[in-house]
């Protein structure tokens, strides 16, 4: 049996005037955050969906770089991944593209390996495989 996550989702009325919170109760760390349609296709304080996937997917892809750095013999002395999810609204809202942007300080290796590491890492991390139906392009920056 695997590991199981859960996030719990409440929403109250229509589409654009409702409001709605999520919770991720295990750890806590979201606890009624707001959400909605003004904070997902407008300027609003709050979360959506689109932004959750971002974070999940550079959280993810930077860890499996790190551990795949690590199995090189090159642990990373620092990796920063920014993660941007783009929503379409063209035939109806779909995730459309998903952008990583990496930079990583990693003694031992040069910039084209740390490309063909982090393109690994980008295919096979488990947000990565999950998220296969949306095509993702990869921005390394090497810093040594």
């Amino acid at each position: 049996m695997g590991i199981s996550r859960p996030a719990t989702a409440h929403w109250e009325g229509d589409l654009k005037s409702g409001k709605g919170k999520l919770s991720t109760p295990q750890s806590g760390l979201l606890s009624d955050t707001p959400y909605g349609f003004n904070s997902r296709f407008g300027a609003e304080k709050g979360t959506n969906p689109e932004e959750l996937i971002a974070a999940a997917h550079a959280g993810c892809f930077t860890m499996a770089l790190s551990n795949l750095l690590t199995e090189a013999g090159s642990p990373p002395t620092s990796l920063d991944t920014r993660a941007e999810v783009d929503l379409s609204m063209e035939g109806g809202p779909a995730l459309s593209h998903i952008r990583l942007k990496v930079k990583g300080v990693v003694p031992g290796i040069d910039a084209a390996k740390f490309k063909e590491i982090a393109e690994n890492a980008k295919e096979n991390c488990p947000v990565s495989k999950a998220l296969k139906a949306v095509p993702v392009s990869l921005e390394t920056e090497f810093a040594g």
